[in-house]
């Protein structure tokens, strides 16, 4: 079901080292090892995160020879995107009445003004 993916990716992403290894792999495929570099924890910690990410659909693994690049799935961000968006437009549109109904409101208050008539005019 896509809410229960929706729920494992935002899930994921909760932890601020899995954003960092999410953020490094847009720029590009990566081993654990070098995804492990900029941390102060174990590759074998860093293989947990890459685990969670991967069950999120965030992260895939190939084999190359000895090594096993992590790679990002980045189509997993428009099932967010779409998500988020439906959500945004309901809020905008809620925003908009609201904006509709505070004009409405503000004319309604106003008084009504008779303009003076100007020197040479008939009154």
């Amino acid at each position: 079901m896509v809410d229960d993916q929706l729920s494992r990716v935002f899930a994921a992403l909760a932890d601020p080292t899995r954003r960092g290894i999410v953020a490094r792999l847009a720029a590009g495929d990566a081993t654990v090892g070098e995804l492990a570099e900029p941390y102060d924890v174990s590759v074998q910690a860093v293989s947990k995160h890459i685990k969670v990410l991967t069950d999120a659909g965030l992260v895939s693994q190939t084999r190359e020879a000895q090594r096993r690049p992590c790679h990002l799935e980045a189509e997993v961000f428009d099932l967010m995107t779409k998500w988020i968006e439906r959500y945004r437009r309901q809020a905008q549109e809620r925003y908009e009445r609201l904006d509709a109904v505070l004009a409405e409101m503000q004319d309604d208050e106003q008084p009504t003004r008779t303009r003076k008539p100007q020197q040479g005019e008939a009154s």
